[in-house]
């Protein structure tokens, strides 16, 4: 079987295959978190009743499924680290406070193209990776045209249809339903405009699963959870990354200065020797 490679930057650099209750795969792409299926389909049986929204969300792990001796070395991280000064950027409140106002209500219609783009290329508070797929699409739409699409995107993903979730927002704009969506700005971006608007709720880590440690590896590595697998049926894309999001925010407390704060602890601990695992 040839390799596969991303139709997008035919980049064979792929962050596992899934296969979709169909029988069809989803593959993404690491370098562009561009994602397409493969296969036929075979018909798919019918979900269980029980498997709605509610259920799924009772069944996510809790920040009360830590074992206490995962609980209790997390406790010993947490006073290592706080042993050294927090280094906090002092560029982090201007640049948020800017982006708030940009992605304000009455901001976003009026957001300068070149802020929005620049947005997309930049790593404070967060950083996003490699954009080259974004900025391609960017030129190749034309800085008027991309900036449109932009701020459709960003205002579905922040305000969107009156009653609906966060979730299932995030999850059409990630896979594109409905038309909506821009090419390149994906999980990692869309979830970088969250942690800025709600600093508070949204921790800077911008992934939900990937390689080098993204908020599942981190539950497993910190406090011995282990999160659901990312699939496209059930637990879609929008729920992992905002039910993982939200767990880890409930472990950290109200130990840190902000979730910035927070979130580099996070990374330094999963790294730590003698993590918890399963």
């Amino acid at each position: 079987m040839p390799a596969i490679t991303c139709p997008v930057c035919d980049s064979s650099d792929l962050d596992g295959v899934d296969e979709l209750a169909d029988g069809r795969l989803v593959v993404r792409c690491i370098d562009c978190d561009h994602e397409w299926t493969r296969g036929e389909s075979r018909p798919v049986p019918k979900a269980p009743v029980s498997a709605t929204y509610e259920s799924l969300k009772v069944a996510f792990p809790k920040a009360g499924d830590v074992r206490p001796e995962a609980r209790e070395r997390a406790t010993r991280l947490i006073e290592g680290f706080l042993e050294a000064t927090p280094d906090l950027d002092p560029r982090v409140p201007p640049y948020r406070a800017k982006y708030q106002a940009i992605f304000s209500a009455d901001g976003l219609p009026h957001a300068d193209p070149e802020d929005l783009k620049a947005f997309a290329n930049n790593s404070i508070v967060a950083n996003p990776g490699n954009m080259s797929v974004f900025n391609e699409a960017w030129n190749a739409m034309g800085a008027d045209k991309a900036a449109a699409r932009l701020r459709t995107t960003i205002e579905y993903l922040l305000r969107g249809p009156e009653g609906m979730r966060l979730e299932d927002r995030f999850t059409d704009l990630v896979e594109e339903r409905k038309g909506l969506g821009m090419t390149g700005f994906k999980e990692s971006l869309l979830t970088r405009v969250l942690c800025i608007v709600e600093p508070d709720r949204f921790l800077p880590i911008l992934k939900y699963t990937t390689p080098s440690g993204g908020k599942k590896e981190i539950a497993s590595l910190v406090y011995g959870l282990e999160l659901p697998p990312r699939e496209k049926v059930s637990w879609t894309i929008g729920r992992l990354v905002t039910w993982s999001n939200d767990l880890l925010v409930e472990l950290l407390g109200d130990t840190f200065a902000d979730l910035g704060h927070g979130s580099e602890f996070l990374w330094w601990a999963k790294q730590q020797p003698a993590a918890v695992t399963g």
